[in-house]
């Protein structure tokens, strides 16, 4: 079997991501520039649509776009990109927008969505340290090593026990 080139894995169900992303939800609200209102939500495809779609819900906020930028290749990082970009009239630049992923890793990707929205706010549900000076708001922050398995990338299966066969 092959092992991940990473030390550390954090297994994340999709109770855990919906609790997280509720909390991420709470901690947004209120906050936005508008009497406390975001006007809406951009996600970052396709990790940050669980989670948008959580707190779009938590914060009564109807209007969803995406954005999809593409920095990984598997699991090695790229140059990001921008594949899809949400819609300019709305946009504009950012005021009362919030974009939100699942993870900031290196923070290249959130770099990029904010070098074109440079008033929205961003918000993702984990953090790692490389990157949470991109983020303005998160839940949990996970170390640089750790590698995140996030439910819509896993299967449920059958694992031999430690000891073998009976």
């Amino acid at each position: 079997m092959d092992k991940l080139p990473h030390e550390k894995g954090f297994h994340v169900s999709w109770d855990q991501i919906h609790r997280d992303s509720r909390a991420l939800a709470w901690r947004l609200d209120g906050k936005g520039p508008d009497d406390g209102a975001w006007r809406a939500i951009v996600a970052i495809t396709r990790g940050g649509m669980a989670p948008a779609m959580i707190v779009a819900r938590e914060l009564d906020i109807r209007t969803v776009d995406t954005i999809s930028v593409k920095s990984y290749d598997h699991q090695e990082q790229a140059e990001a990109q921008v594949l899809k970009a949400p819609d300019a009239a709305m946009m504009g630049d950012g005021t009362g927008i919030l974009v939100i992923d699942d993870l900031v890793d290196s923070g290249k990707t959130l770099e990029l969505v904010r070098s074109m929205y440079p008033n929205a706010h961003f918000a993702t549900v984990y953090a790692k340290p490389k990157g949470n000076a991109q983020v303005d708001t998160f839940i949990t922050e996970v170390s640089q090593d750790t590698w995140i398995f996030f439910p819509w990338d896993m299967a449920l299966q059958y694992v031999q026990p430690y000891r073998g066969r009976d």
